[in-house]
């Protein structure tokens, strides 16, 4: 069994609902923990060595946030700046995370297709999430699909609701940890793996 840290990263999260339906109940799944760095962290202020210790205590990291301007908001890129330290995280004797999985969550207002070469933005969202996979490669982490919510501002109830059965469903396979590394890397998204996956 896998032990699931969200490390979630939002400055407007009481006036996000797509976000609040996403993480109810998130953490009572049994194995995840919903760790909330804006409220923790008001003022910026970050406890390295207290981060450090969730990040030991867990097998999968979330990093789960609004995609702003095509990036994350300001607390995650502190967050990653001061606690992947060298030589913890990365660096010859860095390997804190060795082998950990992780992933991105995240929720945009685009649709799915505008995220293609021709199209508004241009680039596809893999393209965009590079730093982040790089940054997982330095610290040895396993690298997973991202976790996208496309449209939000369109959303339905109905829809929004499904889309948040299928990222507890996510969570719940990711503390099960019945699955194929290699296959779920097969996916643009971890949506696309969810939509075939019947383990």
């Amino acid at each position: 069994m896998n032990k699931v840290l969200i490390l979630f990263a939002h400055p407007r999260f009481e006036k996000s609902k797509t976000n609040s339906v996403l993480l109810a109940g998130a953490d009572k799944i049994d194995g995840v923990t919903l760790h909330d760095l804006y409220e923790q962290y008001p003022d910026f202020n970050i406890d390295i060595d207290r981060e450090k210790e969730l990040l030991t205590r867990h097998d999968v990291i979330v990093w789960h946030f609004p995609f702003y301007m095509y990036g994350a908001p300001a607390m995650l890129k502190q967050w990653m700046d001061l606690v992947l330290e060298y030589n913890w995280a990365h660096g010859s004797r860095g390997n804190a995370l060795k082998d950990k999985m992780v992933f991105n969550a995240l929720t945009t207002g685009g649709a799915r297709a505008s995220y293609a070469a021709n199209q508004l933005n241009r680039f596809t969202i893999r393209e965009f999430l590079v730093p982040f996979e790089q940054t997982a490669t330095l610290c040895k982490l396993i690298y997973l699909p991202p976790f996208v919510v496309h449209g939000t501002h369109l959303l339905s109830d109905q829809q929004l609701a499904m889309h948040a059965t299928l990222y507890q469903r996510l969570l719940a396979q990711m503390v099960a940890g019945a699955f194929s590394v290699e296959d779920v890397c097969k996916y643009e998204y971890l949506n696309d793996w969810l939509a075939e996956f019947r383990g």
